[in-house]
């Protein structure tokens, strides 16, 4: 099982390890420059190696603010998944694992964010005191430097007797490092899973806080704390002489006093081009923001899910695909991404929403969801549209065999897919999937009705057709009361599930997933099977175990490819 995870995960591993040796070969390049570099000499005899500590972290801090926007950037993942000639197979994979990049390269920042505050802290300490009447040799010379006129500093805390902290926030570095390091805490923090959970809209506006990181980032190096030797004291200067014979400065003709300037600030050169990238990804954003969007229709389920019917000009959209909605009414910067559920044949787009934050329901009450009276289409609020963007499901088709795998809301995702075979599967076009196995675990059905009508429409389509093989699912029901479990079993021997009213019996626990891909290897022993999910982390770890586990050593043999809808 280990050697398969390990094929199949093997360009994910290489793009980590390709990403962690850039770090690290940034990381050590830099450090040695700052150690050995002799126009930085004298500012290590103060230092000590801090500085190439706190050098070295910010040069990856920079590299990871270069690359964190990349993999959030919607539209240019569009564009690079839609060119066939680099995205194929196993490579268009690792363009849905876009989130786990970003918040990989997160880490890294958190990460190099700390050294580089805790060297800068420790570089503060050896500042103030060299500034103290303890301080002897060398590292009290260089102290003293700007103090006559004309002379140009070393050290950037002037008196022993100065407040550290209050000297710092008097410059441009250390205004800007306080806001980049609050900055970052705040994101972080409101990016965990139990924020996103609780609030998605505390997490959404405090993520937006990256505009002022970014900002401040840019700027932080402008103060130029951190300083060396100019070029031209360099060559009137003979470092290797002068250092040793810091007494007679100024009185030996090859020991002029030292002159040092800040270093040019840098992480704008790192983070310019992202920044266009993302500020031309706002202006598509906000240009499709001023594209009408037609509300055709409104029907709010009794399970207290919201569907709208919309009408876009030029909209082209492909099964598993998302959008993002924005409704002005309710908030001008909030966009909230909502899968599809229509089928690209279909004359309008769709989407079925249900409550589970502040937004989503105030969005439901303005439609006239949850009980209340409907409301004229004229009358609705304003919506903007932002997409289609594409997932890993939009790979279903491009297998002889798909598995797909819903669980709770997760089901989302796979109605616009359903539907697309409905409409192939009339039109009598010709496809390359053959066989469609899907599987669904719930906890309540009844929150999720819409979906057991379409499933209905196209068992009776499947049975019409001739095609009743083409699609087989399974639906597991996980939580049920003791009155439900009678009237269930007073009911079994209908010709239609009591659940759901489909022909296909209602499982009730969880699926036995060892048998069940047991099951499908041993029906298509020599096919390439693809397997898709929507649901949470846990399940997701245990069927790509089960990908690995019944995958073939046998290149002739059966493989499962695992595909985890995420957006």
């Amino acid at each position: 099982t280990m050697g398969c995870w390990i094929l199949n995960e093997s360009l994910s591993i290489i793009l980590v390890l390709s990403w962690l040796g850039v770090n690290l070969y940034l990381f050590i390049d830099t450090f040695y420059w700052y150690e050995e570099e002799e126009s930085f000499l004298y500012t290590r005899v103060i230092l000590g190696s801090t500085l190439a500590w706190a050098r070295a972290s910010a040069v990856c801090l920079n590299f990871n603010c270069m690359l964190i926007l990349l993999p959030i950037s919607r539209n240019l993942i569009s564009f690079v998944r839609g060119i066939s000639t680099c995205c194929r197979g196993p490579w268009r994979r690792q363009l849905d694992k876009n989130l786990k990049f970003h918040k990989l390269v997160a880490y890294g920042i958190a990460v190099n964010a700390t050294i580089h505050v805790v060297a800068h802290f420790w570089n503060l300490q050896r500042y103030h005191w060299s500034q103290s009447a303890h301080a002897e040799g060398l590292p009290a010379a260089l102290s003293k430097l700007g103090n006559a006129p004309n002379e140009s500093y070393l050290n950037p805390i002037r008196t022993f007797y100065t407040n550290t902290v209050t000297e710092l926030l008097k410059t441009i570095a250390g205004v800007t490092g306080l806001i980049i390091a609050l900055a970052l805490i705040l994101i972080m923090t409101s990016s965990t899973e139990f924020i996103r959970q609780v609030s998605y809209e505390l997490f959404w506006y405090t993520h937006h806080v990256f505009v002022i990181f970014f900002i401040s980032l840019a700027i932080h190096g402008a103060g130029r704390i951190v300083r060396g030797q100019t070029p031209e004291s360099q060559r009137l200067h003979n470092v290797t002489f002068c250092r040793d014979h810091y007494a007679q400065w100024q009185q030996v003709a090859q020991c002029p006093r030292p002159q040092f300037s800040g270093k040019e600030p840098s992480a704008w050169k790192w983070v310019l081009g992202p920044v266009v990238l993302y500020a031309c990804e706002r202006i598509i954003r906000f240009w499709r923001f001023q594209q009408e969007v037609v509300i055709t229709k409104v029907v709010s389920h009794p399970s207290g899910v919201l569907e709208l019917h919309m009408r876009k000009r030029d909209f082209k959209m492909a099964p598993g695909q998302y959008i993002l909605i924005q409704c002005p009414s309710i908030s001008w910067l909030e966009w909230h991404p909502f899968t599809l559920t229509s089928a690209p044949q279909e004359d309008f787009f769709s989407v079925h929403i249900r409550v589970a934050g502040d937004w989503t329901e105030a969005l439901c009450k303005a439609f006239g969801a949850e009980g209340q009276a409907p409301k004229e289409l004229w009358s609705l609020p304003r919506l903007a549209v932002d997409g289609p963007f594409g997932t890993a499901l939009t790979d279903v088709f491009h297998y002889p065999v798909s598995v797909c795998i819903a669980a709770g809301i997760g089901v989302t995702p796979f109605a616009s897919l359903l539907k697309s075979i409905w409409y192939k599967c009339e039109s009598q076009t010709p496809l390359k999937l053959s066989k469609v196995y899907f599987y669904w675990i719930c906890r309540d059905p009844k929150a999720f009705e819409w979906f057991a009508d379409l499933l209905l429409s196209l068992e009776t389509l499947m049975s019409e057709r001739g095609k009743a093989h083409f699609l087989s699912y399974h639906i597991f029901l996980t939580g049920w009361d003791e009155n439900q479990a009678v009237h269930i079993a007073l009911h079994w021997d209908e010709s239609t599930d009591v659940i759901t009213g489909l022909k296909q019996k209602t499982f009730y626990g969880r699926p036995n997933w060892s048998n069940e891909f047991r099951q499908m290897a041993y029906a298509h022993p020599s096919s390439g099977i693809g397997v898709f999910f929507c649901g949470p982390k846990a399940l997701s770890k245990t069927l790509q175990r089960m990908c690995c586990l019944y995958s073939s050593a046998d290149p002739k043999g059966v493989h499962f490819y695992y595909n985890k809808e995420s957006f």
